[in-house]
């Protein structure tokens, strides 16, 4: 069976805007129509960005159901389905095909872990069940675990699993893991700083944070690479690295909803235990932000 990755490009890991009474449905379709306008390939609903873990059984089906209905097929949704329960996951990844979902992003079990046979069993026993693509999510850093890439091999020969969300900023691993997998495991880059190296490595794209206020600009960053244009794509860059890296100031989605709100694209409160940003914390991101020309 020949794959065809998921998609090409920036996906948006959308935030959830919250408020007082649960998820603004009408900012939520105001980001939506933001990404879509601004060439936007894809968006991640329901991820970390999006503070999947304080989102209630009620309010995560429906927040999918809206994306999927908003959305009427403009750019690929995708939906995180990633639970440290294997049979949660595969709930979660039957709504999503039910749904309407394009693909689901299913991350690590955190907080048991497993082994590497653990880990093979876990995302086989979804994808054999569930007849949607298949994105695995490594983010060690979050969920004390991280895919060996002798695991991605294994786990590539799967036909649903199309590819990787690789956030563990391990160059040298994807490099490895493309070169046992080859296009049987399609790569996205999970962490915005890392997407112009993985993507000289064969990479198909990000899976952004930074995109849900420079849509534009991660979308070209990734068309300039696709087209092989290494040389504008770090020039650009270099123009939004200090952004890329503020954003990680603080825990996300903590910064991003923070800089969302200073360009008037208000996503809400968030739920604890996140909390508001510090006040040096906020000086330092109002300051890369407008080094970049952004309007704060």
């Amino acid at each position: 069976m020949v794959k065809t990755p998921v998609f090409k490009g920036s996906c948006t890991a959308i935030v959830s805007p919250f408020n007082e009474h649960g998820i603004d449905y009408d900012r939520l379709a105001k980001n939506l129509n933001f990404q879509y306008e601004n060439g936007t390939a894809a968006i991640l609903v329901c991820g970390t960005t999006g503070e999947n873990a304080t989102l209630s059984s009620n309010e995560y089906a429906e927040m999918v159901r809206f994306c999927v209905r908003e959305n009427n097929h403009r750019m690929k949704i995708i939906v995180g389905v990633g639970s440290n329960s294997t049979e949660t996951a595969l709930k979660n990844a039957e709504d999503a095909k039910y749904a309407g979902a394009d693909a689901i992003l299913m991350v690590t079990p955190y907080y048991n872990k497993t082994t590497q046979k653990g880990l093979i069993e876990h995302f086989t026993y979804v994808a054999d069940r569930v007849d949607i693509p298949m994105i695995l999510y490594n983010v060690p850093s979050r969920t004390g675990i991280g895919i060996a890439a002798e695991t991605y091999r294994e786990l590539s020969k799967h036909p649903n699993i199309n590819g990787v969300k690789e956030a563990s900023g391990d160059i040298s691993l994807a490099a490895k893991t493309r070169s046992l997998c080859s296009d049987d495991l399609f790569i996205w880059s999970g962490n915005d700083d890392n997407t112009v190296p993985l993507m000289s490595l064969g990479a198909q794209g990000v899976i952004s944070v930074a995109s849900n206020i420079v849509p534009g600009a991660v979308s070209k960053l990734c068309n300039l690479c696709l087209e092989g244009d290494f040389a504008n794509a770090s020039e650009l860059y270099g123009k939004y690295s200090e952004l890329f890296s503020a954003l990680f100031i603080e825990t996300n989605p903590i910064p991003i909803k923070t800089a969302m709100k200073l360009m008037d694209l208000d996503s809400g409160i968030m739920r604890l235990p996140l909390t508001e940003m510090s006040e040096e914390h906020l000086a330092k991101l109002k300051s890369v932000m407008r080094e970049c020309g952004l309007n704060v």
